[in-house]
Parts: structure tokens; C-alpha cells; sequence
């Protein structure tokens, strides 16, 4: 998709800080952390969010690259101790950029809560 910005910075176009990539998958770091470590890991093929993913699409396997990154990342980044992993879906759901993409956030301990989404803030 040609004004996808994630879709510029998987294809170079868009500068990022890459922790993680391979031939179907790009993990970089967030340019607003909400957490300690705020990654974000994308299917470098373009698909618009979660609601997109279907065995008739064939983008389940790229969804699954993206899972198996991330357990990858959570252990070269040292959150042995736990993580959380988001996705926003739509524009109810706060997602704002339509590619997929996962929020990888670890780096303190999360809250109980998922409103508002965010871990408390220490140090951050």
C-alpha cells in the first residue's frame, strides 16, 4: 500500500530503530514508548488490522511470524519477567496507523487494568 506509513518503513523508505527483522516481519522501536520498552512488530505484508485475518486471506501465517518475533524480542530485550502484547483494531478500538501491528511493552510491571491501555508510567 503506497501511503502506508508502515508499509514505508518496512520497504526503507521511512528511517526506524530495528530490533528485530526477518523476511516476513519488522519489529522497531516506538517513537512515543509507553513503557520501558515499547517495540512494535509488523507483517511486512500489508494487512489493515486483526479483523483482516481469515483462513481465506492466507495472512494467518504471517500473524503467527509476528507471535514467534515476538517471543524472540521479549527475550533479547530481557523480559523474563513478562510483557504485554496489544493490538488496536479500528478506529473504536485506537487504532490509528491501518496496518496491523503489535505493541510489544515490558520493561515495569503492568497494572491489572487494561483501561486506558497503558502500563503505570515509572521512570518512563
Amino acid at each position: 500500500m503506497t501511503d502506508c506509513v508502515f508499509c514505508k518503513i518496512a520497504a526503507g523508505e521511512i528511517p526506524s530503530e530495528t530490533v528485530y527483522e526477518d523476511e516476513s516481519v519488522l519489529a522497531f522501536r516506538d517513537i512515543n514508548p509507553q513503557a520501558p520498552t515499547h517495540i512494535l512488530v509488523i507483517p511486512k505484508e500489508h494487512i489493515a488490522s486483526a479483523a483482516d485475518i481469515s483462513p481465506e486471506s492466507g495472512n494467518s501465517a504471517r500473524v503467527a511470524s509476528c507471535f514467534e518475533a515476538i517471543a524472540k524480542i521479549a527475550r533479547s530485550e530481557g523480559l523474563g519477567g513478562g510483557f504485554r502484547v496489544i493490538t488496536n483494531v479500528g478506529e473504536d478500538g485506537g487504532q490509528t496507523v491501518r496496518h496491523l501491528h503489535f505493541h510489544l511493552l515490558g520493561g515495569v510491571k503492568m497494572g491489572d487494568s487494561l483501561t486506558g491501555v497503558l502500563p503505570h508510567r515509572q521512570g518512563v
